[in-house]
């Protein structure tokens, strides 16, 4: 609380005054509020880290805050490929859950209160907000102090900290510390990226600014400003506009590609206005749009949404090849997912489609090292501003995978602050397993990567469960769906022989029906190209007709198979209501051509339905799937890989229990426990609706036993991890878990129990 001042303040004249400074002394400086600045701070403060959080802006979330309004997302791209349960872990993923449940309409001022909250309640952060970094003090090659300015409260601020971080979208820090960047595209010959633009495509990816309309109910005029665009065919695209397309799916109104889009970003921002103004006078003025009679123009952005600027040089520069070909990094710390997306430098005028994309064939990984500058040693970038090629940036630049980022370099931050590290010095094997380590055990994904946690109490106990799910049938009680495009059930196989499978289907006509076992190239791929076996069944017409498919076709490691139905329009085929952890349905929606020109891979997209569409095929299953065992309650996933990775109960099990025993007492201070939010769902974060609060599958109420006493219950979890602390400790051999209720009717599963 600021201390009380006279009512009345006489300054004589003086030749000149400076404005307040106050001096901050952290162990890390966050330059930058977006999504990757804020899993840094909160992750960097959690692991003991006194933070100050720099943002220029007066909300959290950059492109994702209320002041942008762009749904943040990732590997989970709107399920538009081959990610399955690829949607980002930690503490991104803590936001996202959060704000679906307070949220789910999307409302982006109140994604807003959901960063700011999580940001406040840690007590190790210092948030300055309304706050620009403005210059840097050196110390050798080392940033000594950051100097920043709020002109809200008219004070300067100089940060001092051994270890900073540029998470500013733009790479205000790392410029004004001098470090090598890049902007633009690079040729084809130095890296051989054989998808880099050609001149006339342009180097740059543009800005946009969206707009809302709302419908009042009554006859609204409309005056466009004299800025605004006068001949809306100036847009090539301008026979696409309508009065039902909006917001973020405008995001192809675009412009800036050929400028400076740090230093003319002023400018960009006005032909945007321009162009907003200039459509929404078409859509209300032409006389083509009747139905916008009774609209209103709502919100326009007042500041762009910029994709593109400033990409630093760290120990290792991301390329395309690491992308398409998802090549392993010893020092891998966060996932990616999303296509190359190239957008033509001119935008919104540009003849060519909005957008140019190249998708691998599932996730990839992304190393430490590129989030290491290579110039300034107590640096770390976090964000769009990473070490990678232009090519690659195209995939990594999107929000949810930039914060992913971010939770490294928070962690990365903290320990180097605390053992009196440089960043570089993490890329040491030992060091770098710790950090991976610690990363999967906060609900960091790693593709290719398992938590191995030594100190985990659970790893010396023996695991039992009052039941486990054997999965015979899932009866065809829902309606037939039709084969007009091919569709498959994933089924995650033991190794083995394929068991027998038998489907329910009803034929209008004869026909002959495809059946197929795909699977994809290695366990953890979802791209379904590799035909294991096939049959074709002559159909007559009729109804409730059951199939069986019995093939000598073997799987040779634990992996999801795909029951493919070639498309059929004489055929549907029955679904049911029947939900499992790990199970899902997906339609062949189109195909990507291989193209070796630009290093293009043929990948067939086969995607589930949004929920609460996407129903499980009906099955029988002989012999039963026995993929949800207590053991993998310690396999050290946390979600789906290349099987189910939880436990789940029989359905008729109506005291689902885990059980952890160990030969001697063990002392227990806290319980962690990961649940079921379903990592497959996009959980965008504004503009974009919901159909659920919490997760049909997250385990809702538990009871938490040590032996026969209650040590502890939870009425009302709906996030993906949630530990709990016991104080004080407890001392006992036997510890359960017994679940009450899930947030839906589905069997209760649980990914993974760690004891500390």
């Amino acid at each position: 609380m600021s201390s009380p001042r006279d009512p009345l303040t006489v300054a004589p004249a003086t030749d000149h005054r400076a404005f307040r400074t106050e001096h901050l002394q952290a162990d890390t400086v966050i330059v930058g509020g977006g999504l990757a600045g804020t899993c840094a701070a909160v992750t960097a403060a959690r692991a003991g880290a006194r933070v100050v959080l720099v943002q220029d802006r007066p909300v959290l979330g950059g492109n994702a805050s209320s002041e942008i309004r762009l749904w943040a997302l990732g590997a989970s791209a709107q399920l538009s490929n081959n990610n399955r349960w690829a949607r980002e872990g930690g503490v991104l993923d803590e936001i996202l859950v959060e704000n679906t449940f307070r949220n789910p309409e999307g409302n982006a001022v109140l994604f807003d209160t959901v960063l700011l909250e999580k940001v406040v309640a840690e007590p190790n952060i210092t948030l300055l907000l309304n706050t620009a970094a403005t210059g840097v003090t050196k110390e050798g090659e080392r940033i000594g102090s950051v100097t920043a300015f709020c002109a809200q409260d008219s004070t300067r601020y100089e940060l001092a900290a051994p270890v900073f971080c540029d998470a500013s979208g733009d790479g205000v820090l790392g410029f004004l510390a001098g470090a090598a960047y890049r902007m633009g595209a690079e040729g084809r010959e130095e890296f051989g990226e054989l998808f880099a633009p050609e001149e006339s495509y342009g180097a740059l990816l543009g800005h946009s600014i969206y707009f809302y309309t709302k419908d009042v109910g009554v006859p609204v005029r409309f005056t466009p400003p004299g800025y605004a665009l006068d001949d809306i065919t100036e847009i090539p695209r301008w026979r696409s506009f309508d009065t039902t397309v909006q917001g973020c799916r405008l995001w192809w109104i675009e412009y800036g590609g050929r400028l400076d889009t740090v230093h003319d970003t002023e400018r960009i921002k006005w032909e945007l206005w321009k162009i907003v103004y200039g459509v929404w006078n078409h859509l209300k003025n032409s006389g083509a749009f009747p139905e916008a009679e009774t609209l209103t123009l709502d919100w326009v952005g007042l500041i762009p949404g910029k994709r593109e600027s400033r990409r630093f040089e760290g120990l290792h520069m991301l390329r395309q090849q690491d992308i398409v070909e998802q090549r392993t990094h010893e020092d891998a710390v966060a996932s990616g997912g999303w296509s190359l997306d190239l957008h033509p430098a001119d935008g919104v005028y540009s003849a060519h489609e909005g957008s140019s994309h190249l998708h691998a064939r599932g996730v990839y990984q992304i190393p430490y090292r590129c989030t290491v500058s290579r110039d300034v040693p107590n640096l770390l970038l976090a964000g769009r501003i990473i070490s990678v090629t232009h090519v690659a940036f195209a995939s990594t630049r999107v929000m949810a995978t930039c914060a992913q980022i971010g939770q490294a370099v928070g962690l990365a931050a903290a320990w180097c602050a605390r053992d009196g590290l440089l960043p570089a010095d993490l890329v040491h094997p030992e060091r770098m397993r710790a950090l991976q380590r610690e990363l999967l055990r906060t609900g960091q994904h790693i593709p290719g990567l398992r938590l191995d946690a030594p100190d985990d109490l659970a790893r010396q106990a023996t695991l039992t469960a009052s039941s486990e799910l054997n999965l015979a049938t899932m009866p065809a009680d829902s309606p037939a769906v039709p084969l007009d495009h091919s569709r498959a059930q994933l089924l995650p196989l033991a190794p083995g022989r394929v068991p027998r499978l038998t489907l329910t289907v009803d034929v209008a006509a004869p026909t002959t029906l495809r059946v197929e076992i795909r699977t994809g190239n290695r366990p953890d791929d979802y791209t379904p190209d590799v035909v294991l076996a096939a049959r074709d069944f002559d159909l007559g017409a009729g109804e409730g007709q059951r199939i069986t498919l019995d093939v000598p076709a073997s799987i040779d490691a634990p992996r999801y198979a795909f029951v493919v139905l070639r498309r059929n329009d004489d055929v549907s085929v029955r679904t049911t209501s029947h939900r499992v952890t790990g199970l899902l349905s997906v339609t062949h929606t189109s195909t990507q051509e291989a193209d070796p020109a630009v290093g293009r891979p043929r990948v067939e997209f086969w995607t589930p339905e949004r929920r609460p569409g996407g129903r499980n095929l009906a099955l029988s299953i002989d012999p039963p799937l026995r993929a949800w065992p207590a053991a993998s309650l310690g396999n050290g996933h946390a979600r789906p890989t290349a099987q189910p990775n939880a436990w789940a109960a029989d359905v008729d099990d109506d005291r689902p229990t885990v059980r952890l025993r160990w030969d001697a007492p063990r002392r227990l201070t806290r319980l962690e426990l990961s649940f079921d939010t379903d990592f497959d769902h996009p959980m965008e974060s504004v503009l974009w609706g919901h159909p659920e609060r919490a997760m049909p599958f997250c385990v809702r109420h538990y009871l938490v036993r040590a032996g026969e006493r209650v040590v502890a219950e939870r009425t009302d979890n709906h996030q993906t991890r949630d530990t709990l602390t016991f104080d004080p400790p407890v001392d006992t051999d036997e510890l359960s878990v017994e679940v009450l209720a899930s947030h839906g009717d589905t069997p209760p599963a649980i990914f993974a129990v760690r004891c500390y």
